[in-house]
């Protein structure tokens, strides 16, 4: 998941994070490995949901892709928008996942970012089987549907439940299920029969991962904050595409523990760290670089988001789990682990989660980004912010613009509205001190 390469402003000195060579590397890996097994026959590659049942697929002896990596790619690298208006034209419409037009588009051009990141590699990888979960949005299934079509690969899912307010054992039973339905058609594909034994090794390192990545977004509830939002969006990348890998629970570990050398030294992601706000909704990929300078002009902290905290996955538990919570299976927990996540509980849970973090990271204020193509990411359309306001008496903000489609976004519009926002926080409150100085 990369970020255009630009300067930042005179004057203006961003804050490298020495780990991230390491991911940089590890990434390389894992798409360098992908192509290798596209060109040899072996291992098979399953195409997978980020939010999906990836420990199944390696356990089972995949190499595993996720589709809206890439889409995060043709984002951040901001080519997107050459190729929405490609797969609208062949009945895609405009409204729907901008990942989805983009990837589409990019595919039916030929085109991928991986050529350019990852030089040898000249196409995304050929699925050999396609394994969804709705538990984000009902897109991934008609995404992942046409690539069935072209790549005449069998395509098998699972269907999730939304708007769940408390996880009942009906939930997770349902989801269990279904997850124990793919295996007979996992097993076709690979050759590989279900072992148990490995399917525990597989999401006990995806806990493991899942722990740290969770462990390293809590390093910015320090005063002055040493991550921040676009910190993070960049550093998750091996918890989405290699979660249940050793590589993954090693990278993190590096992560961490730089992370928190950095928070007992006070060293701050934004200098002069004055404000600290939250965002909610998907990244604006390609305007990553600009909004985090303009961010750190204003000394202002992005430290915690919902959609970095999308990939923890508390209830992961090798031991299993059974939906009444006694020991079973690991097809439990992986099921109530996919039926927690935020993007899938009711407003009320919701609202619950947001009030939490405000308290945990200390928030200011709160910024709604309204993402026109992801109704199922956008959480300011049905009064959230002003029932937040008014119990919670936080600020906050509704930004309009996507995740891929940038002619959604105007970046003199969303500028002139931070800022009156940030100054807006300024005047509810003498001016807070420097954080780096120790004061709050």
């Amino acid at each position: 998941m990369k970020t255009p390469n630009q300067s930042p402003p005179s004057g203006l000195s961003r804050k490298e994070i020495k780990a991230t060579a390491q991911m940089k590397k590890i990434m390389a890996g894992h798409f360098y490995e992908l192509d290798k097994a596209m060109k040899s026959g072996h291992p098979k590659i399953a195409w997978c949901t980020s939010v999906g049942p990836a420990e199944l697929l390696r356990a089972m002896g995949f190499l595993v892709y996720f589709p809206e990596n890439h889409g995060a790619m043709l984002g951040a690298t901001r080519i997107s928008t050459d190729f929405i208006p490609v797969a609208n034209s062949i009945g895609y419409s405009p409204e729907i996942c901008s990942y989805l037009t983009s990837d589409v588009g990019a595919y039916l051009k030929k085109q991928t970012p991986l050529s350019k990141a990852y030089p040898g590699i000249d196409s995304i990888p050929r699925p050999d089987v396609l394994v969804y979960n709705t538990n984000q949005c009902r897109d991934v299934q008609d995404w992942f549907a046409f690539y069935s079509r072209e790549f005449k690969a069998p395509l098998i899912g699972i269907q999730t439940h939304r708007g769940v307010g408390e996880v009942t054992s009906a939930h997770i039973r349902s989801v269990a299920e279904q997850m124990k339905s793919l295996i007979p058609n996992l097993e076709k594909v690979s050759g590989k029969r279900y072992d148990e034994k490995e399917m525990r090794l597989v999401l006990s390192l995806s806990k493991e991962c899942s722990i740290l990545w969770k462990k390293v977004l809590e390093t910015a509830a320090a005063l002055p904050s040493p991550l921040s939002f676009f910190d993070g969006t960049i550093h998750m990348g091996p918890a989405v595409v290699m979660r249940g890998t050793q590589e993954a629970v090693d990278y993190y570990k590096l992560l961490l523990a730089e992370l928190e050398e950095r928070a007992r030294n006070k060293e701050s992601a934004v200098e002069g760290e004055r404000f600290r706000l939250y965002w909610d909704g998907m990244p604006i990929w390609g305007k990553l670089r600009p909004l985090s300078e303009l961010f750190s002009t204003l000394k202002t902290s992005v430290v915690a988001s919902t959609y970095c905290n999308s990939w923890i996955f508390d209830a992961f538990s090798a031991e299993g789990g059974s939906a009444s919570g006694g020991n079973l299976d690991p097809f439990n927990s992986m099921a109530r682990a996919y039926i927690e996540l935020f993007i899938v509980r009711s407003d009320e849970r919701k609202e619950k989660y947001i009030e939490e973090m405000i308290t945990k990271f200390k928030i200011d204020g709160i910024i709604f980004h309204d993402s026109k193509s992801c109704s199922n990411n956008t959480n300011s359309r049905y009064g959230m912010p002003q029932r937040l306001q008014e119990r919670l008496g936080i600020p906050y903000i509704v930004i309009s613009g996507d995740l891929n489609d940038l002619r959604c976004y105007s970046e003199e519009q969303t500028r002139t509205a931070i800022e009156a926002f940030v100054e807006q926080l300024g005047s509810r409150r003498p001016y807070p001190p420097d954080v780096t100085s120790g004061g709050r």
